[in-house]
Order: structure tokens, then C-alpha cells, then sequence
């Protein structure tokens, strides 16, 4: 039988359910509360994205994406910050993620 290491033992569970939860709990008592947690829009996805996405699964386009984000859009976001505020950004120093968290920590 294969046990787990002493690092997959230490491992914890993913706590964000139960923030969310607590933040909610808090909000509801009039707390004021500034929401870093799971996201969820409030709109319903635009159709040129839903498209996107569309032709990107019939282009094949499957798997997962370079861990620091497809350099053409790095290279549009670092053309837009120059564009917007004259910043001066190296495309490699751009990074595209699902989100905060996997920044964050």
C-alpha cells in the first residue's frame, strides 16, 4: 500500500468556502467588508468572449496556457499600458492569471 508523504499529510483543505461564508455572516450583520474572496460576475459573459472561446475549442486550442499567460495577450496588455499611461512595460514583467490568489500567495 502507498502512503502519503509527511508533506501530502500536512497538506490543508481549501479554506476561501469558509471565508466567504464568514464575510457573508459578517456583511449580513452590517459589517463593512472589503471581498477578496471567490468571485462571481454579476453579468452574463459578452457575446464576442462566448464566441472567442468557441473558436478556440474548434482551433484545438484545449489545454492549458503558459503559466504566466499567452505572450500575445502580455504584449497587448503591456501596448495598452503604455497607450493609457505612457508606462514603459516589458512584456515579460506582465502576468496573466485566473485571478488574485495564485498571485497572491
Amino acid at each position: 500500500m502507498v502512503l502519503p508523504t509527511e508533506a501530502a499529510r500536512n497538506l490543508g483543505t481549501e479554506t476561501a468556502f469558509e471565508v466567504l461564508a464568514r464575510a457573508n455572516k459578517l456583511a449580513a450583520e452590517g459589517r463593512s467588508i472589503i471581498n477578496l474572496g471567490i468571485g462571481q460576475p454579476d453579468f452574463a459573459t459578452p457575446d464576442n468572449i462566448v464566441r472567442a472561446g468557441e473558436q478556440a475549442l474548434a482551433d484545438g486550442k484545449h489545454g492549458y496556457t503558459p503559466g504566466a499567460g499567452i505572450p500575445e495577450l502580455r504584449e497587448a496588455v503591456a501596448r495598452d499600458l503604455q497607450r493609457r499611461h505612457g508606462a514603459e512595460v516589458d512584456p515579460d514583467s506582465v502576468l496573466i492569471t485566473p485571478g488574485a490568489k495564485p498571485v497572491m500567495f
